[in-house]
């Protein structure tokens, strides 16, 4: 009963989600499925690790496709680039199941999910400032506003 719930609440927050904060979302589910392939990877689930991957695949394939590069410029060309990257990586960790390459790709979107907070903050200052504590892939917690190296070039 309650997954049917949280669905529910979902699919109403979704309704009511401006783009940024629909964009944000789709973040969370990317790093939710990565949580998910290394949870698969320990226990050595390749079914679920492959299914994960491929949600996490169709994800960015999602966010790149409505990328607008007429109106986007740099930016545009910066978040294609980044996609591009992301992608290559979590391929390389189907090929070469590794949590701790996982745990660096779940980093990487932590920091450029909050960034799209911050974008989302400036837009709709209504926006709660909120930091919340999520547990990582290793099992440790660490805060979603963490500052992170990130490669974009692959």
């Amino acid at each position: 009963m309650s997954v049917n719930i949280q669905q529910s609440y979902r699919e109403a927050a979704v309704r009511g989600a401006n783009r940024i904060a629909l964009v944000v979302r789709l973040y969370e589910q990317m790093i939710e499925d990565l949580r998910q392939v290394a949870i698969a990877i320990e226990q050595n689930d390749v079914e679920r690790r492959s299914s994960r991957i491929k949600h996490a695949l169709l994800v960015i394939a999602h966010l790149q496709s409505t990328l607008d590069f007429a109106q986007g410029g740099k930016v545009a060309q910066d978040l294609d680039n980044f996609y591009n990257a992301l992608r290559q990586n979590v391929v390389w960790v189907q090929f070469h199941p590794s949590k701790r390459a996982v745990s660096q790709v779940i980093t990487d979107l932590l920091a450029l999910r909050e960034a799209w907070i911050q974008v989302e903050r400036v837009e709709n200052p209504s926006v709660a400032n909120t930091n919340t504590v999520r547990p990582v892939a290793s099992g440790a917690t660490e805060t979603e506003t963490d500052a992170v190296q990130m490669d974009w070039n692959g």
